[in-house]
């Protein structure tokens, strides 16, 4: 944390220290597509108080050991039933740039899910999404996102939707 009137000497001295290493600054429009493109779930989008852990395949931090936790009942019931729906990555066929919010459809038109987090990958150079849709479907199942009235080809994949890696200087 900085206080206010010392944050552009920061930045400044950040951006100094950084520029033999290439450092540029990128803003959270790079962030929201870099963990896109990773399968990071968003709080608020991917995991909400109506898209629980189990759900958003986040199963891993929840204190499963522990005796009470709040919601303790509700997910261990969902987890041991299997939950409705889950989030799944799906990857363009076509050229459509899926966006939260829109419908993802069956091939036989009726909805099975909704995309929570969407852009155009700048490393695939294609769209690709997280989405909440039905836990019947598969890997390499295909669905349509509505894109603005327009049925757009989606293969169902699981992300990441990049190899992760470190890049060596």
């Amino acid at each position: 944390m900085v206080p206010v009137d010392g944050a552009a000497a920061v930045w400044d001295d950040v951006l100094a220290a950084g520029e033999s290493y290439g450092l540029q600054p990128a803003g959270l429009g790079a962030r929201d597509t870099l963990r896109t493109e990773m399968g990071y779930a968003l709080h608020g989008q991917d995991i909400s108080p109506t898209i629980t852990p189990v759900q958003a395949r986040l199963g891993w931090a929840v204190g499963w050991k522990k005796q009470s936790f709040f919601g303790a009942d509700a997910l261990r019931a969902e987890k041991l039933l299997g939950p409705r729906r889950l989030l799944r990555g799906l990857r363009a066929t076509g050229r459509g740039i899926p966006r939260p919010g829109m419908s993802v459809r069956a091939p036989d038109g009726h909805q099975v899910g909704t995309v929570t987090s969407g852009t155009f990958s700048p490393t695939l150079k294609i769209g690709i999404a997280l989405a909440l849709i039905e836990a019947g479907l598969s890997d390499d199942d295909v669905v349509t996102v509505d894109i603005r009235g327009r049925d757009e080809p989606f293969m169902i994949t699981k992300p990441p939707f990049v190899t992760p890696g470190v890049r060596e200087a």
